[in-house]
């Protein structure tokens, strides 16, 4: 029997672990690999257009499968444009493991066609990084790459030289699943971590619980920790889809894209209690309250805030080790005001999604909350930085079962789309929703061609308002005037059409219900291009005195420089309903 080259002994080790799929774009240093692949009647290569939609469309495979995912690239640009959907893979810590092909081994150092440094420019983005440059390292490099990417949830680069992917792997042994995919363990706190806690929270009157994606898989105990403290819950943004549902002691969220109910119940507390959360913003702690952090990784511990206590665990763990030791609070105050609050805080949110047929412009936040309404109980959405992920984090209702994506550590624009394309590739049975900025959607416009190649019935919903809008606003919050965030857009349905794709385009608030329920419930691929109100306000809950002075400087300027027409657009559009 032929010894099997570096390129067969990767296409098997991936498919021992349950690999079964590939994103990538293909070229001649990755030929070797590409033809062992497509020997494998059960591995898919995903052709995408753009690696850096490879690079996002894995991670989202495997943030919605839990497992871990493959993407590609040949040598030089082709695997340097997946760093953008790796970094974004770390910092979300998603299990991922990128094929980096190389230049032929002989040529390395001589400044040869297509030549980076693979290891430098991947080093930072990664836990795991390692070139294959003697047929003898596989499997060994390989085993050690998969393995460090689940062990540490995060991303394992192995570069390749397209030379040495062709090349027999003496006397070669690939191990079992159970041997390359261990089981995560479960951490619990120390004795005195937990003694030091619950006696905190014995001392505390008023606690509030802030909860981030460490919650996933505790929703109930964060919820019976709740109930026996009495304590409202607030939730970052990555905790969204595992608190939010089923939880009357949810309080929305806090931040900048967060709600006034969830900024008090953490500025009114005498204890804020962090939860599997690294929320980054600093200016949203409370300044008196003590706080104590419970996460998995203790450089966590502190970082965003100053800290009374740090404890190392589990979330689920810790809080079954805690509730025993604490005694039950009856006093509800604290609560009910907070309850109170967010009440009135979502009723005029929700005062907000909607509209007048016949009077335009639509509100990006109508089309948000039909979106919710009109989705499937089990959809996955993606949104884009920026406004999209505004409206999602405060229109889209989670429900245990839905799932929602997005570049939330990283930030980077153009995420929903290739994010939606990994989705449905791994669950093909869901519906699944990209809620797309007009600016992120035109960055990676070419993987819209990408659905009609696989056929792909992906939902996308462009928020197209023409502009950058989270950047505009902070322009004017900051007082100047808007500079180089206006966007040219074509007709995006007409676009889709001429691709194949079924569209709709809707201008008038009286036709999105209707477009909205035509779009999600066609069968294939469907784009409905929402032009929305360009002037839209998203006000954080807490505002500064220095973003109410450059406001105020941004209208003055405006009027100045003869931008009145837009001041007075602005104030129709959000004061005038």
């Amino acid at each position: 029997m032929a010894e099997p080259t570096v390129a067969e002994i990767l296409a098997e080790t991936l498919q021992v672990i349950g690999v079964r799929r590939v994103y990538g774009v293909v070229g001649d240093s990755l030929n070797a690999i590409t033809e062992a692949l497509r020997r494998r009647p059960d591995m898919d290569w995903i052709h995408v257009r753009h690696e850096e939609s490879a690079a996002f469309a894995a991670g989202a495979d495997s943030q919605l499968t839990g497992q871990i995912a493959v993407c590609a690239g040949s040598c030089g640009p082709g695997n340097l444009h997946l760093i953008n959907g790796l970094y974004d893979a770390q910092r979300s810590r998603t299990p991922m493991l990128a094929i980096a092909a190389h230049i032929p081994t002989a040529e390395i150092g001589s400044n040869y066609f297509q030549e980076t440094r693979p290891e430098a420019l991947f080093r930072e983005c990664s836990v795991y990084c390692e070139t294959v440059s003697d047929p003898d390292q596989m499997p060994r490099t390989l085993n050690t790459a998969i393995r460090a990417a689940i062990g540490h949830q995060g991303v394992a680069v192995v570069v390749i030289p397209g030379d040495v992917a062709m090349k027999t792997v003496p006397s070669p042994v690939v191990s079992t699943k159970t041997a390359l995919c261990p089981e995560p363990p479960v951490t619990s706190p120390s004795e005195e971590s937990l003694n030091a806690l619950t006696a905190l929270l014995e001392a505390a009157g008023k606690v509030t619980l802030m909860c981030g994606r460490g919650c996933r898989g505790a929703h109930d105990e964060v919820v019976a920790l709740a109930e026996h403290l009495k304590a409202p819950i607030v939730h970052a943004l990555g905790g969204k889809e595992w608190i939010e549902y089923d939880n009357p002691y949810d309080v929305g969220m806090t931040g900048l894209i967060g709600f006034s109910s969830g900024y008090y119940a953490m500025e009114s507390c005498d204890m804020l209690l962090m939860l599997g959360t690294d929320f980054p913003y600093r200016q949203f702690f409370p300044e008196e309250a003590k706080i104590a952090q419970v996460d998995l990784r203790p450089e966590n511990l502190g970082r965003r805030t100053r800290i009374d206590l740090g404890v190392v665990g589990d979330v689920s763990a810790t809080i079954s080790a805690l509730l025993p030791r604490l005694k039950a609070k009856q006093d509800t105050a604290h609560l009910d005001t907070c309850r109170q609050h967010y009440l009135k805080a979502r009723k005029g949110l929700d005062d907000l999604a909607d509209g007048k047929a016949g009077r335009p412009p639509i509100h990006p936040q109508h089309v948000a909350r039909l979106i919710s309404e009109h989705a499937s109980d089990d959809a996955v959405f993606a949104c884009d930085v920026g406004t999209p992920t505004i409206w999602a984090a405060r229109y889209l209702k989670m429900n245990g079962r839905r799932r929602l994506l997005g570049s939330f550590a990283h930030g980077s624009m153009a995420n929903a789309l290739p994010q939606a394309i990994g989705a449905q590739v791994s669950a093909p049975e869901r519906q699944v929703v990209s809620m797309s900025g007009d600016g992120g959607f035109a960055m990676l416009m070419g993987d819209f061609l990408t659905l009609v190649q696989h056929r792909l019935p992906v939902k996308i919903v462009v928020f197209n308002n023409g502009t950058l809008g989270f950047v505009e606003m902070e322009m004017k919050a900051a007082g100047l005037l808007e500079s180089g965030v206006a966007l040219d857009n074509p007709d995006f349905a007409a676009m889709a059409r001429a691709c194949g794709v079924y569209a709709r385009r809707v201008e008038d608030p009286g036709k999105l219900d209707e477009a909205v329920r035509d779009v999600l419930n066609h069968p294939g691929p469907a784009l409905l291009d929402a032009v929305v109100n360009r002037q839209e306000l998203s006000m954080p809950p807490k505002v500064s005195i220095e973003q109410v002075k450059g406001f105020s400087l941004y209208m003055l300027r405006a009027v100045m420089s003869g931008r009145g027409d837009s001041v007075l657009e602005m104030a129709r559009t959000n004061l005038f309903r």
